[in-house]
Protein backbone atom coordinates (compact mmCIF):
# COMPACT_ATOMS: atom_id res chain seq x y z
CA UNK A 1 0.00 0.00 0.00
CA UNK A 2 1.16 3.70 -0.93
CA UNK A 3 0.94 6.19 1.92
CA UNK A 4 -0.30 9.21 0.38
CA UNK A 5 -0.08 12.79 1.51
CA UNK A 6 -2.03 15.49 0.62
CA UNK A 7 -0.89 19.32 0.91
CA UNK A 8 -2.26 22.89 -0.35
CA UNK A 9 0.24 25.73 -1.57
CA UNK A 10 0.49 28.20 1.17
CA UNK A 11 -2.48 30.95 0.52
CA UNK A 12 -1.04 34.63 -1.38
CA UNK A 13 -3.39 36.04 1.44
CA UNK A 14 -1.89 34.02 4.63
CA UNK A 15 -1.29 37.13 6.60
CA UNK A 16 -5.31 37.52 6.53
CA UNK A 17 -5.13 34.10 8.47
CA UNK A 18 -7.87 33.70 11.46
CA UNK A 19 -5.74 34.26 15.29
CA UNK A 20 -7.69 32.97 18.30
CA UNK A 21 -4.51 32.58 20.60
CA UNK A 22 -1.47 33.95 19.02
CA UNK A 23 -0.93 38.14 18.05
CA UNK A 24 -1.12 39.15 14.60
CA UNK A 25 2.81 38.98 13.00
CA UNK A 26 3.88 39.45 9.96
CA UNK A 27 3.93 36.47 7.84
CA UNK A 28 7.47 36.21 5.09
CA UNK A 29 5.37 35.08 2.36
CA UNK A 30 8.24 33.46 0.32
CA UNK A 31 9.77 32.04 3.14
CA UNK A 32 6.54 30.60 4.28
CA UNK A 33 6.28 28.99 0.81
CA UNK A 34 10.01 27.87 0.80
CA UNK A 35 9.30 26.02 4.34
CA UNK A 36 6.03 24.76 2.99
CA UNK A 37 8.46 23.19 0.00
CA UNK A 38 10.77 21.58 2.77
CA UNK A 39 8.01 20.32 4.59
CA UNK A 40 6.69 18.07 1.47
CA UNK A 41 10.06 17.13 0.77
CA UNK A 42 10.28 15.87 4.26
CA UNK A 43 7.18 13.87 3.72
CA UNK A 44 8.41 12.44 0.20
CA UNK A 45 11.78 11.46 2.36
CA UNK A 46 9.64 9.58 4.30
CA UNK A 47 7.94 7.46 1.49
CA UNK A 48 5.21 9.50 1.03
CA UNK A 49 3.45 10.49 -2.22
CA UNK A 50 2.67 14.05 -1.98
CA UNK A 51 -0.13 15.25 -3.64
CA UNK A 52 -0.34 19.16 -3.85
CA UNK A 53 -3.73 21.19 -4.34
CA UNK A 54 -2.82 24.67 -5.93
CA UNK A 55 -2.79 27.53 -3.31
CA UNK A 56 -6.30 28.91 -2.69
CA UNK A 57 -5.63 32.87 -2.99
CA UNK A 58 -9.17 33.80 -1.40
CA UNK A 59 -8.90 31.30 1.97
CA UNK A 60 -5.92 32.07 3.94
CA UNK A 61 -6.04 29.36 6.50
CA UNK A 62 -6.02 26.96 3.70
CA UNK A 63 -2.63 25.43 3.67
CA UNK A 64 -4.08 23.75 6.81
CA UNK A 65 -5.52 21.08 5.03
CA UNK A 66 -5.60 19.08 8.45
CA UNK A 67 -8.89 21.06 9.54
CA UNK A 68 -10.58 20.00 6.60
CA UNK A 69 -10.64 16.44 7.05
CA UNK A 70 -10.59 12.79 9.26
CA UNK A 71 -9.17 10.14 7.00
CA UNK A 72 -9.34 6.69 8.70
CA UNK A 73 -8.37 3.59 7.09
CA UNK A 74 -12.60 2.76 5.95
CA UNK A 75 -13.79 6.09 5.67
CA UNK A 76 -13.23 10.07 5.12
CA UNK A 77 -15.17 12.65 6.95
CA UNK A 78 -15.61 15.99 5.87
CA UNK A 79 -15.68 18.41 8.48
CA UNK A 80 -17.56 21.70 9.02
CA UNK A 81 -14.93 23.57 10.33
CA UNK A 82 -15.53 26.58 13.77
CA UNK A 83 -14.17 29.50 11.56
CA UNK A 84 -17.06 29.89 9.06
CA UNK A 85 -14.07 31.51 7.01
CA UNK A 86 -13.04 28.49 6.48
CA UNK A 87 -15.74 26.71 5.58
CA UNK A 88 -15.04 26.64 1.47
CA UNK A 89 -12.07 24.86 2.06
CA UNK A 90 -13.21 21.37 1.97
CA UNK A 91 -14.85 21.37 -1.60
CA UNK A 92 -11.28 21.02 -2.77
CA UNK A 93 -10.31 18.36 0.23
CA UNK A 94 -13.41 16.53 -0.47
CA UNK A 95 -12.63 16.49 -4.35
CA UNK A 96 -9.32 15.05 -4.08
CA UNK A 97 -10.17 12.52 -1.38
CA UNK A 98 -12.81 10.68 -3.34
CA UNK A 99 -10.76 8.73 -5.61
CA UNK A 100 -9.25 7.20 -2.14
CA UNK A 101 -12.55 7.13 0.31
CA UNK A 102 -16.09 6.53 0.49
CA UNK A 103 -16.80 10.37 2.28
CA UNK A 104 -19.35 11.29 4.74
CA UNK A 105 -20.14 14.70 5.60
CA UNK A 106 -20.40 16.74 9.66
CA UNK A 107 -23.50 19.34 9.10
CA UNK A 108 -24.53 21.95 10.72
CA UNK A 109 -25.36 22.65 13.83
CA UNK A 110 -22.30 20.38 14.25
CA UNK A 111 -18.64 22.26 13.91
CA UNK A 112 -15.44 20.19 13.55
CA UNK A 113 -11.59 20.62 13.02
CA UNK A 114 -9.49 18.00 11.80
CA UNK A 115 -6.85 19.52 14.10
CA UNK A 116 -9.04 18.49 17.11
CA UNK A 117 -9.24 14.72 16.85
CA UNK A 118 -6.04 12.59 17.52
CA UNK A 119 -6.80 9.06 16.22
CA UNK A 120 -4.85 6.27 18.68
CA UNK A 121 -5.70 3.07 17.22
CA UNK A 122 -9.43 2.69 17.28
CA UNK A 123 -9.84 5.37 19.43
CA UNK A 124 -10.24 8.83 18.29
CA UNK A 125 -9.57 11.94 20.71
CA UNK A 126 -11.38 14.64 20.03
CA UNK A 127 -10.79 18.17 21.52
CA UNK A 128 -14.24 20.23 22.76
CA UNK A 129 -12.84 23.37 21.66
CA UNK A 130 -13.44 26.55 20.25
CA UNK A 131 -13.62 25.02 17.03
CA UNK A 132 -15.45 21.77 17.33
CA UNK A 133 -18.64 21.63 19.64
CA UNK A 134 -20.25 19.16 21.24
CA UNK A 135 -22.73 18.43 17.87
CA UNK A 136 -19.94 17.85 15.47
CA UNK A 137 -18.39 15.53 18.20
CA UNK A 138 -21.44 13.29 18.31
CA UNK A 139 -22.09 13.42 14.75
CA UNK A 140 -18.37 12.01 14.49
CA UNK A 141 -19.35 9.07 17.14
CA UNK A 142 -22.38 8.00 14.83
CA UNK A 143 -20.82 8.13 11.48
CA UNK A 144 -17.28 6.26 12.78
CA UNK A 145 -19.11 3.37 15.08
CA UNK A 146 -20.19 0.95 12.22
CA UNK A 147 -16.60 1.01 11.58
CA UNK A 148 -15.48 0.14 15.49
CA UNK A 149 -14.32 3.08 16.77
CA UNK A 150 -14.67 4.79 19.95
CA UNK A 151 -14.98 8.62 19.78
CA UNK A 152 -13.84 10.69 23.51
CA UNK A 153 -14.43 13.78 23.86
CA UNK A 154 -11.28 15.79 25.55
CA UNK A 155 -11.53 19.24 27.24
CA UNK A 156 -8.98 21.81 26.36
CA UNK A 157 -8.00 24.56 27.98
CA UNK A 158 -6.26 27.69 26.32
CA UNK A 159 -5.01 26.79 23.13
CA UNK A 160 -6.61 26.72 19.45
CA UNK A 161 -6.78 22.52 19.09
CA UNK A 162 -6.48 19.18 20.93
CA UNK A 163 -3.63 18.53 18.56
CA UNK A 164 -1.97 21.92 19.96
CA UNK A 165 -1.98 20.55 23.64
CA UNK A 166 -1.23 16.83 22.51
CA UNK A 167 0.04 14.12 19.30
CA UNK A 168 1.17 10.94 19.31
CA UNK A 169 5.47 10.54 19.22
CA UNK A 170 5.43 6.92 19.01
CA UNK A 171 3.63 3.40 19.57
CA UNK A 172 2.39 4.14 22.69
CA UNK A 173 4.25 7.17 23.58
CA UNK A 174 2.19 10.96 23.65
CA UNK A 175 3.96 14.84 23.66
CA UNK A 176 1.55 16.52 25.79
CA UNK A 177 1.25 20.55 27.30
CA UNK A 178 -0.28 18.73 31.16
CA UNK A 179 -1.56 22.69 31.21
CA UNK A 180 -3.58 21.99 28.22
CA UNK A 181 -4.96 18.94 28.54
CA UNK A 182 -5.30 16.32 31.17
CA UNK A 183 -2.80 13.62 30.64
CA UNK A 184 -4.87 10.95 32.67
CA UNK A 185 -7.58 11.16 29.42
CA UNK A 186 -4.65 9.07 27.85
CA UNK A 187 -5.10 5.41 29.80
CA UNK A 188 -2.56 3.57 29.22
CA UNK A 189 -0.52 5.59 27.10
CA UNK A 190 2.98 6.70 28.48
CA UNK A 191 4.04 10.76 27.65
CA UNK A 192 6.39 13.18 27.62
CA UNK A 193 6.02 16.88 28.85
CA UNK A 194 7.40 19.55 26.74
CA UNK A 195 9.52 21.52 28.37
CA UNK A 196 8.17 24.30 30.80
CA UNK A 197 9.48 27.36 28.52
CA UNK A 198 8.06 25.60 25.00
CA UNK A 199 4.16 25.30 26.07
CA UNK A 200 3.36 25.34 22.02
CA UNK A 201 5.51 22.65 21.55
CA UNK A 202 3.36 19.26 21.39
CA UNK A 203 2.66 19.11 17.70
CA UNK A 204 4.19 16.40 16.38
CA UNK A 205 3.47 14.47 13.42
CA UNK A 206 4.67 10.97 13.74
CA UNK A 207 5.01 9.29 10.49
CA UNK A 208 5.50 5.15 10.50
CA UNK A 209 9.06 5.24 12.88
CA UNK A 210 9.87 9.41 12.32
CA UNK A 211 8.50 12.01 14.20
CA UNK A 212 8.57 15.15 12.20
CA UNK A 213 8.86 18.22 14.68
CA UNK A 214 9.56 21.78 14.45
CA UNK A 215 12.91 23.57 14.48
CA UNK A 216 11.42 26.50 16.57
CA UNK A 217 11.48 24.06 19.63
CA UNK A 218 14.40 22.76 20.43
CA UNK A 219 14.70 21.71 24.34
CA UNK A 220 11.30 19.60 24.12
CA UNK A 221 13.15 18.04 20.67
CA UNK A 222 16.10 17.34 23.05
CA UNK A 223 13.41 16.03 25.61
CA UNK A 224 11.69 13.82 22.39
CA UNK A 225 15.43 12.22 21.58
CA UNK A 226 16.47 11.60 25.38
CA UNK A 227 13.42 9.37 25.21
CA UNK A 228 14.62 7.48 22.45
CA UNK A 229 12.09 9.36 19.63
CA UNK A 230 13.64 9.15 16.23
CA UNK A 231 12.94 12.82 15.26
CA UNK A 232 13.25 14.66 11.52
CA UNK A 233 13.41 18.54 12.56
CA UNK A 234 11.81 20.91 9.70
CA UNK A 235 11.61 24.99 9.73
CA UNK A 236 8.02 25.81 10.00
CA UNK A 237 8.84 29.31 11.89
CA UNK A 238 6.33 31.45 9.58
CA UNK A 239 4.13 28.83 9.46
CA UNK A 240 3.71 28.98 13.05
CA UNK A 241 2.72 32.51 12.82
CA UNK A 242 -0.34 31.63 11.48
CA UNK A 243 -0.98 29.20 14.12
CA UNK A 244 -0.13 26.04 12.00
CA UNK A 245 2.14 23.51 12.94
CA UNK A 246 3.66 20.35 11.43
CA UNK A 247 0.26 18.27 11.88
CA UNK A 248 -1.80 20.78 10.48
CA UNK A 249 -0.11 20.72 6.69
CA UNK A 250 -1.31 17.32 5.85
CA UNK A 251 -3.55 14.61 5.54
CA UNK A 252 -1.89 11.16 5.53
CA UNK A 253 -3.31 7.65 5.25
CA UNK A 254 -2.65 4.45 2.99
CA UNK A 255 -4.05 4.33 -0.08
Amino acid sequence: MMQIAITRQVSPSINQCELTYLTRDAIDLPLAKQQHRQYEDCLEKLGCEVHTLPSEENLPDSVFVEDAAIVLGEVGIITRPGAESRRPEVVSIAGALLPFREIFYIKPPGTLDGGDVLQIGKTLYVGNSGRSNNAGIAQLAELVMPFGYNVVGVDVYGCLHLKSAVTQVAHDVLLLNRAWVNPDVFLGLDYIDVHPVEPHAANALLVDQTTVYSTTYPLTHDRLEKKGIHVVAVDVSELIKAEGAVTCCSLIFLA
